[in-house]
């Protein structure tokens, strides 16, 4: 009998109509997948087979605007979702009010970036199928999503999220856990590269299905729409790092397979979902892929030629929620390595980012650029990574001197590879920051939204003329679950202090590095922890929230029938306005 192995995601929900939305699964064997909302909107879709697994991303049409309804997932005539003996509420789509003159209803986005769905190496704190897994187990804390996904199963009055938008490491190819290490070394030696980490497509998916059947993820991801980007660790910690790193692992015998398959499986089971249903049609793989008996040769063909040629392929896109546009920034795949050439974005990419952001100006009141690194940081760091850069590129001694050999040695070791690693990145991010601001009749706030760096904080740039007009800022959140060594802590603080600003200066001066085109300030944090960050946008207002999952006591279920709440919540940790000046 054929089953759900994975899934129901809600992914795309339409903000022009209201009356679309897509839905992802993973089946166990080919089927017909059919969603079916209560008020009679759906939808059908046959699936489509890779590497000996079948997917289906349903188009629901029929969605009427202003409402919330709950639906099923069908397999023939059976009802496959919601399980028959859930404690969750029902899965729901929330079709958004289009109509002229509606109110305008506030957009909330909550974003963060970085979840183990268990720590690497140890027993995972649940097992496909186990019952929910006890509270205080973790040796890195509560899981985020999961304290989310308590306060609003147990909570129909809690404010939900209309888009989750998660920046990067939703899955980690490179540390992985005890339960996944113990199932790789059933199926290939451990003691060959690349040992306990993820080797092929087959090895992708047992993260996935690690990650995504927590049963209050399962639940959550069902039911609040979600947009995903890939950081590093959904292929390998510093991938695209520079040209010298990239040429090492070239020459492995297992990293042709890894990237491969990475981008594979990002193309299933994240990147498809972020397409609108139009963009979908467009798409000659997908249609390849769905057309095709067995699609994995196709995707296979693709992923390689992605990984030789990344000016090939777009993994950026733009979503508008009314009148917020979001700009999801592909900041891996898409460098230019070549160290006198080094760019975060090769020239095709950072044109189509430029193009969207500055696309119909005065259509949009906030302006949102998801990017999995941050684009400022503290500024010891950033100076330390521009000097890095320019070590790297010869400023002194010349592109083959010690210099340049310390600096890729010591930019491998300290991860100094963000924006700020990017020099002239950094700056034509800045122009396009300054443009997309504009002057009256501009967005209130540009927000650039970040993740990666395991730790929260707020920053505002400011520029010595000719600045925006909108507020802008750094939003950074990170980790959903993972953790931060106290010395890393430590250091963080440090690069934001004085003495770190003052330490940044004299390595600016050795790297002989130019002046970046704005200062700022750190106006919130640093805060550790698990943790997300939510926007909410009404009209031309803006407010932030910070939120930390905590131990919440002995866990158990709200009611005798209702939902888990699993001895976890969410405390807020901070709540400010962007749009009123401090």
């Amino acid at each position: 009998m054929t089953g759900l192995r994975l899934g129901p995601l809600l992914r795309y929900v339409d903000h022009s109509s209201g009356t679309t939305a897509t839905i992802w699964v993973e089946a166990d064997r080919p089927c017909t997948v059919a969603v079916r909302c209560q008020d009679g909107a759906s939808g059908t879709s046959p699936t489509f087979a890779v590497a000996g697994h079948h997917y289906a991303l349903v188009v629901v049409g029929g969605l009427t605007p202003g409402t919330t309804t709950p639906y099923e997932v069908l397999i023939g005539d059976r009802s496959v979702w919601p399980p028959a003996d859930s404690p969750f509420p029902p899965s729901t789509i929330t079709a958004p009010a289009t109509a002229d003159g509606a109110p305008r209803a506030p957009l909330r986005v909550a974003f963060g970036s970085c979840r183990w769905a268990a720590p690497p190496g140890g027993g995972s704190p649940f097992s496909p199928g186990s019952p929910l897994r006890p509270p205080g187990d973790d040796p890195v804390g509560p899981d985020a999503l999961d304290a989310l996904a308590t306060r609003l199963a147990s909570d129909p009055t809690a404010a939900r999220p209309d888009v989750l938008l998660l920046l990067g490491d939703q899955v980690y190819a490179d540390e992985t856990s005890g339960a996944t290490q113990r199932w790789i070394a059933r199926r290939r030696d451990l003691r060959e590269p690349p040992g306990p980490e993820v080797a092929d497509y087959e090895e992708y998916t047992h993260l996935y299905d690690e990650s995504w059947r927590d049963p209050e993820v399962r639940w959550l991801l069902s039911t609040v729409p979600s947009c995903m980007i890939f950081d590093d660790h959904d292929v390998v910690d510093d991938w695209n790092t520079s040209e010298s790193w990239q040429t090492d692992m070239r020459a492995t015998s297992w990293w042709h397979e890894r990237i491969v398959s990475g981008l594979m499986s990002y193309w299933v089971y994240q990147h498809l979902g972020n397409l609108s249903p139009a963009e979908l049609e467009a798409d000659p793989l997908y249609a390849e892929i769905r057309s095709a008996a067995d699609g994995t040769e196709a995707l296979r063909r693709f992923a390689a030629a992605a990984d030789a040629d990344p000016s090939g392929v777009r993994w950026s896109y733009r979503r508008d929620f009314g009148r917020v546009r979001v700009l999801v920034v592909d900041s891996r795949a898409a460098r230019v390595l070549g160290e006198q050439q080094r760019a975060m974005l090769d020239p095709g990419e950072a044109r189509w980012v430029r193009e969207a952001a500055l696309d119909a100006p005065g259509s949009y009141d906030h302006l949102l650029i998801g990017t999995s690194l941050p684009w400022l940081l503290p500024p010891l760091i950033h100076d330390a990574e521009a000097w890095d850069a320019a070590l790297c590129r010869g400023v002194r001694g010349g592109p083959d001197g010690r210099w340049a050999r310390f600096g890729e040695k010591l930019r491998r070791a300290a991860d100094l590879e963000h924006w700020a690693a990017f020099p002239d990145s950094f700056r034509e991010l800045a122009d396009l920051v300054r443009e997309a601001g504009g002057g009256p009749g501009g967005p209130a706030t540009v927000c650039v939204l970040s993740g990666d760096v395991h730790h929260a904080y707020v920053a505002e740039p400011r520029w010595a003329t000719g600045g925006p007009e909108a507020r802008v800022f750094q939003l950074t959140c990170s980790p959903v679950h993972n953790s931060i060594p106290a010395l890393m802590r430590v250091g963080f603080r440090f690069g934001w202090s004085r003495a770190g600003t003052w330490l940044g200066s004299l390595l600016a001066r050795h790297g002989r590095t130019a002046e970046p085109p704005v200062r700022w300030r750190r106006t919130g944090g640093p805060w550790f922890g698990n943790q997300l960050m939510t926007l909410t946008l009404t009209g031309r207002s803006a407010r932030l929230d910070l939120v930390r999952a905590r131990k919440a006591g002995k866990a158990g279920r709200s009611r005798k029938s209702g939902p888990p709440t699993d001895g976890v919540r969410l405390d807020t940790i901070m709540e400010r306005s962007l749009t009123e000046e401090l």
